[in-house]
Formats: structure tokens, C-alpha cells, sequence
């Protein structure tokens, strides 16, 4: 009878991942996904093969720069709508196909683009894809937070990943193996085979296009918004011409708003939060800088690291991070945040072992492979709870501004690690790691008992 009802409660968590919403969002990541490899280290390979110097391409990685600051368009996301399309497909697919479009084209400028004659229309093309891509992943994140309510968000951020790690393999691994294909055996620079890549990867950005038009509209609650926007509007209408008064309330809705609305919703414990967002990321982000220069040291070659670290390490996050889904959808957000927080900081100590160990590629394998299923459930919890924070009308600008943060802080520390481990070594370095890990618990116990939970995500089938 126990293993009945154990059985049944198992197969209800995991009925979550049945869920059409799952499926969209998993085509929806592998669109996400697909562009940031074009524009990084296939790009990078390309333009080496191709003879570009290492100064130029040095120069290339600042279209990053696009995604970094995708915040400050995020607000045009959440309030502005597009001409016809809107009135069709609704404020979200709107922008979520305008994007993809915008990336086919841009692709499909850079497969039609040659380095070596032309690198300023390669470049153009490339930071064309940056920022439709950032754009995409606003929209996207927008869409999935109002799409399905808190308990499923776990799920839909597990299918998330997965498209989109998958997206990053076929716009790599994918792209040299397609470049190679088309002239087998040819070790010399061909242009061709590099256009044709692209244009097959400017063809695979239909999968979300199509994803796009099959999903349905999620029902976002504007209401709140526009009577402050009429209310602001009628206001500076008695000192300021219409125009000028429209376009000012306008702003304050889009870009102010966002900001008053959440702290208005959490008070005093908005604080608590957004400091909690800061650190939870502090223990694996710190370590993972340090990570290949320490397999390096450790005598691992490139083939090993490639192997344990970026297919079964990413195959092992990926399974954490639905297995993550599972246990939010039977426990709940801050329990299984506690829990991947915790996971993460202990995991951090197999590495010290490692280092006192030396060369042992069992182990490493053992060590990466609890680590990045550790980190799987602390994403997947995460994300869930970054969602959960948002309101809706507000997500895009409210999620892109959240997810800035939680990578500021941590990212700031990580720079000292170099540092740290050259005046005291991998041992310490990563117990340490795992030491900075801890007071994240407190935080999560101060939130889930200070903090007011306020949860406006739509129960949609």
C-alpha cells in the first residue's frame, strides 16, 4: 500500500513534464540557443580559419555586450506593441516572432557575408543576431513565467535548458561538422562550406517560428498598469502638451513601474530578497572560473575535460535539472531551493579532494558528475523562484533585471580566485568555495519566514 501510494504521488510529479506548455517551452530553448554559438566560438572558428587576426576577433566578443545590457530594452518588451502583429498573435508571440524573423535574416546575412573581403558586414550581421537573440530571451522568459503557474515553472525551465544545451551543441558541434561535410577532407579555408552552415542554421530558426504560431497567447493582466498609465497621463496632461504628456507616462509605466510594483508588493523584505538573488549563484560561479585551469594543473587532458565536462557534465545538468522540476512540483519553491543550495556548497568539497588526490579520472567523474546534477537543481529551483517574483504585465522587465543581478556580485568575487588559489592552493580555494556557499541557507530561511510570498502567475491549462 506504501509503494502504491509512493508510486502514485511519483507518477503525479512527474505528470508535470506532460504538460503541452513543456514541449513549447523545450522548442522554445533550442530557438534561444541556437543564435549564442554563431556569434561566440563558431564565429570565433570561422573567422580564425578564415585568417581574421586574434586582435579582430578579441574585438568580436564585445557583441556579448548585447545580452549583458538587454535589460534596457526589456521595459519595450513588456509595453510596446508591434503594428498588426499584436493585434494577431498577442503582445508576447508578437515579439517573439519579430525576434525570430530578425535572427533568420541576420543569419542568413552572415552565411551570404565573406571575412576576408568584407569584415564589417559580417560584424554588422553578427551584432544584428546578438540583439534579436537578447530580445528573444526577454520575450521567451516573459512568456514562460506567464504561461503556467508557480508549481510548474521548475518543469518548464528543466524543458528550457534542454532545448536550449541542445541548440548550443548543434550551433557548434553541428556547424563544424556541416562546414566539414561539405567539402570531406579539404583542411584548407572554404568559404562555401562556412556559408552553408549558416544558412542551415538560419533554416533550424524556423522550429521556433513555427512554435510561435502554434502556441497560444498567455493571459498577462494589464489592467493595474494602463489606470496608472491613464491616471500619470491625465496628470501631466494639465502641465505638458498630449504628445509630450503620452510619451511621459508612457516611460514611467515601462520603465519606473516595473521597479515600485515590486517593491510596493515585498516592502522592507524587497531588500532581503534581491540579496538573497545576489548570493545564491556565489559558491558555483566561483568555483567554475577556476575549474579547467584546475583540470589543467591536475594533468587532465583536453580530451578528458572535453568529455567529463562539456558532454556527461551538461547531460548530468540536464538531468538535475528535471529531476529539480519533480521535486519543486512535490515540495515546493523555497524547500528545493534550500536543497540546491546546500548541494551545491557541499559538491564544492569533492573538488578539494580532488586536488589533494591528484590525477584520477574516476573520480573526476564521480566529482563532476554530483556536482552538475547538484547544479541542475539549484537552476531549476532558482529560476522557479526568480519567476515567481515577477508580476504579470511586468515579467520581462522585472525577470531581466533579476537575472542581471544574481550574476553581478558573484561574478565580481570570482575575479579574485586566480589570486586566491596562487597564495593558497586548490585545497583551500575550493573548501572555501564551499564555506561562502553556507550563509545562503540562512538567507533562504530568513525569506521563506520574512518575506511575503505574492505569486500573480495565471492558473492556465
Amino acid at each position: 500500500m506504501f509503494v502504491t501510494g509512493f508510486t502514485r504521488r511519483t507518477l503525479d510529479s512527474l505528470s508535470v513534464y506532460y504538460h503541452k506548455r513543456v514541449l513549447i517551452l523545450l522548442l522554445l530553448g533550442f530557438s534561444a540557443g541556437l543564435p549564442l554559438m554563431l556569434v561566440f566560438s563558431t564565429l570565433s572558428f570561422w573567422l580564425r580559419e578564415a585568417g581574421v587576426d586574434r586582435t579582430s576577433i578579441g574585438y568580436f566578443s564585445w557583441i556579448a555586450l548585447a545580452y549583458a545590457f538587454k535589460w534596457a530594452w526589456s521595459p519595450l518588451v513588456d509595453r510596446l506593441s508591434i503594428p498588426i502583429l499584436t493585434r494577431f498573435l498577442g503582445r508576447r508571440r508578437s515579439w517573439m516572432l519579430f525576434a525570430q524573423l530578425l535572427l533568420v535574416g541576420a543569419i542568413l546575412g552572415m552565411s551570404f557575408s565573406d571575412p576576408v573581403k568584407n569584415l564589417e558586414r559580417l560584424a554588422l550581421f553578427a551584432l544584428m543576431v546578438a540583439f534579436a537573440s537578447a530580445t528573444q530571451d526577454i520575450v521567451i522568459d516573459a512568456f514562460r513565467i506567464e504561461s503556467a503557474p508557480e508549481k510548474m515553472q521548475a518543469a518548464l525551465a528543466a524543458a528550457y535548458q534542454v532545448g536550449y544545451r541542445s541548440a548550443m551543441i548543434v550551433a557548434t558541434a553541428g556547424a563544424l561538422t556541416i562546414a566539414a561535410w561539405v567539402e570531406p577532407g579539404n583542411t584548407e579555408y572554404n568559404l562555401i562550406a562556412w556559408q552553408t552552415s549558416y544558412l542551415v542554421m538560419a533554416g533550424l530558426m524556423f522550429i521556433g517560428v513555427l512554435t510561435t504560431l502554434f502556441s497560444r497567447e498567455p493571459m498577462v493582466d494589464t489592467r493595474s498598469a494602463d489606470k496608472t498609465e491613464l491616471a500619470v497621463k491625465q496628470r501631466l496632461s494639465a502641465r505638458y502638451p498630449k504628445p509630450i504628456a503620452a510619451s511621459l507616462s508612457w516611460i514611467y509605466t515601462a520603465s519606473v513601474l516595473p521597479f515600485i510594483d515590486f517593491f510596493k508588493r515585498y516592502g522592507r523584505s524587497a531588500i532581503l530578497i534581491l540579496l538573497l538573488i545576489s548570493c545564491y549563484r556565489i559558491s558555483d560561479i566561483v568555483m567554475g572560473i577556476m575549474a579547467n585551469v584546475f583540470y589543467v594543473d591536475m594533468g587532465f587532458t583536453k580530451e578528458e575535460i572535453a568529455y567529463l565536462s562539456k558532454i556527461y557534465g551538461l547531460i548530468m545538468t540536464l538531468v538535475g535539472a528535471a529531476f529539480g522540476g519533480v521535486l519543486l512540483a512535490r515540495f515546493g519553491t523555497m524547500k528545493i531551493l534550500f536543497l540546491g543550495a546546500l548541494l551545491v556548497a557541499v559538491t564544492n568539497l569533492l573538488f578539494a579532494w580532488q586536488a589533494v588526490i591528484g590525477y584520477n579520472v574516476s573520480f573526476l567523474t564521480f566529482a563532476i558528475s554530483v556536482d552538475n546534477f547538484s547544479a541542475g537543481i539549484a537552476t531549476a529551483a532558482f529560476i522557479a523562484y526568480l519567476s515567481s517574483l515577477t508580476s504579470s504585465g511586468y515579467s520581462a522587465t522585472q525577470y531581466a533585471l533579476l537575472s542581471s543581478i544574481m550574476l553581478l556580485f558573484p561574478k565580481f568575487i570570482a575575479g579574485f580566485s586566480g589570486a586566491y588559489v596562487d597564495a593558497f592552493g586548490y585545497v583551500n580555494f575550493f573548501v572555501a568555495a564551499s564555506v561562502i556557499g553556507f550563509p545562503v541557507l540562512l538567507l533562504i530561511h530568513l525569506v521563506n519566514k520574512y518575506a511575503p510570498h505574492v505569486s500573480a502567475k495565471p492558473d492556465q491549462e
